[in-house]
């Protein structure tokens, strides 16, 4: 028998596995038939796509470690099947996360306004910024994945260490490193997080300029431009909300060597980051024009919806 605290772990990351694969399957679904429709694919969806795959690569990494957690302890805090997994979840997640930061800054580089000339700069070159930013993204990605192999050859020689006699200050010594290392592992979620924040920073300070200039023209509030701000502002700070939230757990989660009841914080930071997997790609869907189009059509069931790679605005 289950556990009660097993079984609605399970319970949840069901419902989340779920709605995440729903949400960011729709999102590659729309994006994808338009792509093969027309040939043709712009940058900005380009992103998202990509972003949706490794978003339900993602979700069934944590299904898979979440069954794991709950049916085969010791499977899942040992053996070569739970390196695969770090790989590929390590790999996967920074990926995961500098895409969304490349949506931040192309909705900042597409929707602010300033008149300094780096700014400008930027502006006119977005699609050649965004590119060589996707191409650092597959390499950051792929050096966080290589820094596990560290981590792995310590954790194989504190295995291989007998705790008794003379052996037991070594192994207290590689401990200490290896815990030292899995904690610093988090610090690949810092320039990311920051370059998000510098990105919604901009477009803050963007719309304000340009209500106040609309206020002194005595122009309307509510121009495209001003909405356009609005939305990016929106898309972002949702990104920000829900990524604070993961990395909070997600450091808790790293940190649980050091605090008790570690297999309990490890189910709850299992639940929280399928929560923030499943619940972007909502926010990603509603802010974006064409797929809000296309999501509210097929949940009216409407006999004329609008179908994919039907024109619609791919700013949100």
């Amino acid at each position: 028998m289950l556990r009660l605290s097993n079984l609605g772990f399970l319970v949840l990351t069901a419902i989340q596995f779920i709605l995440g694969m729903l949400g960011n399957g729709f999102i590659g679904w729309v994006n994808g038939s338009s792509w093969f429709k027309s040939k043709r694919i712009s940058l900005h969806d380009f992103i998202i796509t990509n972003l949706a795959v490794s978003r339900i690569v993602l979700l069934w990494i944590l299904l898979i470690d979440g069954v794991l957690l709950v049916f085969s302890p010791k499977l899942h805090d040992e053996g070569i099947i739970m390196q695969i997994i770090d790989v590929f979840w390590t790999f996967t997640n920074h990926l995961s996360i500098w895409l969304t930061t490349c949506v931040s800054v192309f909705y900042c580089l597409k929707v602010a306004s300033f008149s300094h000339p780096m700014f400008l700069w930027l502006k006119w070159r977005v699609s050649r910024v965004v590119v060589w930013m996707l191409l650092s993204t597959l390499l950051l990605s792929c050096c966080s994945a290589i820094s596990l192999i560290r981590e792995f050859k310590i954790y194989s020689v504190l295995g291989g260490i007998d705790r008794t006699g003379n052996m037991t200050e070594l192994f207290r010594r590689k401990e200490k490193e290896y815990k030292l290392i899995h904690v610093l592992g988090t610090l690949w979620d810092l320039p990311p997080l920051v370059v998000s924040l510098i990105s919604y920073f901009l477009l803050i300070l963007s719309l304000g300029r340009h209500v106040r200039q609309m206020h002194q023209d005595c122009g309307s509030s509510r121009d495209p431009s001003t909405e356009a701000h609005r939305r990016a502002i929106r898309v972002i700070l949702s990104f920000l909300f829900l990524f604070l939230l993961y990395y909070l757990s997600f450091s808790v989660l790293t940190s649980s060597y050091f605090l008790p009841a570690t297999k309990m914080i490890a189910k709850i930071g299992e639940v929280i980051t399928m929560f923030y997997l499943a619940g972007h790609s909502y926010v990603l869907i509603l802010g974006n024009s064409k797929l809000k189009q296309t999501f509210v059509a097929m949940l009216r069931c409407e006999p004329g919806c609008l179908k994919p790679g039907s024109k619609g605005s791919v700013y949100p």
